[in-house]
């Protein structure tokens, strides 16, 4: 019956020792067949003779482990897998029943229960084309990996949601993350104004060919000079762009967004958090902190490659961060922007003229800015699009033409005249 069980590798050995025992082969040789020591194959020799082939079976065969789970605290663990974690995956559900049940058993062996009671199951993933990979950059603030991801990040106690998130490349750490309605142009220049309050400028952000990051190729083929309000934001901080060719090229972003949309979300079923101004705070004071404790690695460099804004490029941020759009001066000196009327005062910290073409500044607090070379103009809101009129109060206009103009006598072309007249009467 021993036999019966025995491995294929026991077999194997059990075959060499039996040549050895009849002098098929000698010992050294028996020894390098069994990749053992001349002794140790001496000893399994010795078993063979006195106990026959069950004596080659490892004796811990067949018995209980000592670190064998207890069937109660299986149970248990059973119990609570089934009320509070049918959804979570084995090393996630390992970290809760350590962190708010005080149980701590390996991630292995919560995988294995959750297997038997048939809450999770293995992934298989199809085969994909060959991709080569690329070594994370050297330093910290080298570059951001940056995207938006939408989903039901707290299931059905609230809407859908975008989360807007930046990974550092060489740490792997999670440098900002934030809640906001949509990836358009304003919710993404506020996490940028927060991001780089904090850190810095980095080097360069890698981010994807989303509208909001990269203009439509058919208009940027047409026009080189055409940039987003990103692009031309981030051209201003002397911020590099890399947009990337397809999702597996910013796999580092991508594979954040896969483990949020496990962890996260069930992190905020855990604590009943169903808002995003709520959902932001718990992101910054303690999913952040922990989950870059737990997962981000030192970077080959220790150098910090952010360069902090100064002074003036505090003040300047505002601006630079905002909605930009070019409009002319009326001949009235006013301006449309958004089906509303701006009557430009007399008063002016810079010369403005008819046709001039000022940059209209739409800013995150919702203000409105007019700046001309360099200046920003005063203005008034107009109630209503003004009337076409003939005169501006601080323009003189030209009522009538003015009359010609005669040469005087002294007049070179006179002299010229009356010299060609003297001539002929001489």
């Amino acid at each position: 019956m021993a036999f019966l069980i025995m491995s294929k590798r026991e077999l194997d050995k059990y075959e060499i020792v039996r040549r050895l025992i009849r002098r098929d082969i000698n010992g050294p040789k028996a020894a390098e067949l069994l990749q053992l020591s001349i002794r140790q194959t001496r000893r399994l020799k010795g078993r063979l003779i006195a106990g026959g082939a069950k004596a080659l079976i490892h004796g811990n065969r067949g018995r209980v482990g000592n670190r064998r789970i207890q069937k109660r605290q299986k149970r248990s663990i059973i119990k609570l897998l089934h009320e509070h974690y049918p959804d979570f995956g084995p090393t996630l559900a390992a970290e809760k029943l350590a962190e708010r049940h005080g149980i701590k058993k390996d991630p292995k062996t919560i995988r294995q229960i959750m297997i038997d009671e048939r809450l999770w199951r293995p992934k298989t993933t199809p085969a994909s084309p060959h991709r080569s990979w690329r070594q994370r950059k050297d330093a910290f603030g080298e570059m951001q990996q940056f995207d938006g991801s939408y989903e039901y990040w707290f299931e059905d106690r609230g809407p859908k949601a975008c989360l807007l998130a930046a990974i550092d490349d060489a740490t792997g750490r999670i440098t900002k993350a934030e809640f906001a309605a949509d990836e358009g142009v304003a919710p993404v220049f506020g996490f940028w104004r927060e991001y780089l309050r904090e850190h810095g400028r980095p080097r360069a952000i890698y981010l994807d060919k989303f509208s909001t990051y990269k203009m439509n190729p058919r208009f940027s083929e047409a026009n080189h000079e055409l940039k987003t309000q990103f692009e031309r934001a981030m051209h201003e901080l002397d911020v590099g762009i890399i947009t990337a060719h397809s999702p597996q090229a910013k796999g580092r972003v991508e594979r954040l967004f896969g483990t949020l949309q496990d962890r996260l979300i069930k992190e905020l079923r855990l604590v009943g958090i169903s808002t995003a101004p709520a959902a932001n705070d718990f992101l910054k004071a303690i999913f952040l902190p922990k989950f870059n404790r737990q997962f981000a690695v030192s970077a080959a460099s220790p150098v910090n490659l952010h360069r902090p804004l100064t002074a003036r490029e505090l003040s300047q941020l505002p601006a630079i961060l905002s909605r930009q759009s070019l409009r002319c001066v009326n001949a009235d000196f006013t301006i449309s922007y958004h089906n509303q009327w701006y009557q430009l005062a007399k008063e002016q910290p810079a010369t403005v003229r008819k046709k001039d073409r000022l940059t209209v500044e739409e800013r995150l607090d919702d203000s409105i800015h007019l700046r001309l070379r360099g200046k920003y103009l005063n203005y008034k809101i107009l109630p209503a699009r003004p009337a076409k009129a003939t005169t501006v109060p601080w323009v003189l206009a030209a009522t009538s033409s003015p009359p010609p103009r005669k040469p005087l006598p002294s007049h070179p072309w006179k002299r010229a005249y009356l010299n060609s007249l003297l001539v002929k009467s001489n």
